[in-house]
Order: structure tokens, then C-alpha cells, then sequence
């Protein structure tokens, strides 16, 4: 399992745009670069929603209610993935949260908060 740790989060205006970066400080980049990276968020009242996840081929995949507006993107030797978020809406509103998977294990970071409002 990976130890993650988030940050970027904070309070934007709508349309406004944040990065969003999550780091695995205690892994080695080989270890790292075979995990499967992805972004989650939950707001208050729902339930946990995919944002976005990267394989470790670079390959995307992203929740319907984000394309076209967030990116997701990697760099093993820094063992960081970022997720890039634009044209941000009040619906985006929620504690967002990395994850990282590969054959069954699991890990999640603590989450950091994105609120978008006026």
C-alpha cells in the first residue's frame, strides 16, 4: 500500500480553475509507476463518485460529469499525480480524494477540500 498525500484544494469562484496534486512520498518511482491513479470525490449527502484515473500505461478514463473539464496526468519519477480542474461549477463542490490500486490493494489519501462558490 501506498502512503498518499494530497493538496491543492481550496476556495474558488465558478469558472474559476484548480490543480489539484497527490504525492506517494514513501514509494519508490518503480513501485509507483505500476499503480492505476484516480481521483474520487464525495460531497455532503452523496455518495463517493469517480472523478478520474490514470493506469499506469497513461491511459484516462473520467466521471461524465467532469469531460472536457478536468485532466488527470502523472509523472512516475516525481510520484505525483495531478488533477488539473477547469471551468469549475458549484457542483464540483466536495472533498476530493487519490487513490491508488494494483492487484487488490488499495490505498486512499486523507482528501483535501474543493469549494466553488461566489
Amino acid at each position: 500500500q501506498l502512503l498518499l498525500v494530497e493538496s491543492g484544494g481550496g476556495l474558488v469562484q465558478p469558472g474559476g480553475s484548480l490543480r489539484l496534486s497527490c504525492t506517494a512520498p514513501r514509494s519508490i518511482f518503480s513501485v509507483f509507476s505500476v499503480y492505476t491513479m484516480g481521483w474520487y470525490r464525495q460531497a455532503p449527502g452523496k455518495q463517493r463518485e469517480l472523478v478520474a484515473t490514470i493506469t499506469s500505461g497513461g491511459t484516462t478514463n473520467y466521471g461524465d460529469s467532469v469531460k472536457g473539464r478536468f485532466t488527470i496526468s502523472r509523472n512516475n519519477s516525481r510520484k505525483t499525480v495531478w488533477l488539473r480542474m477547469n471551468s469549475l461549477e458549484p457542483e464540483d463542490t466536495a472533498i476530493y480524494s487519490c487513490h491508488a490500486s494494483h492487484n487488490g490493494l488499495d490505498s486512499w489519501g486523507q482528501g483535501t477540500q474543493v469549494t466553488v462558490s461566489s
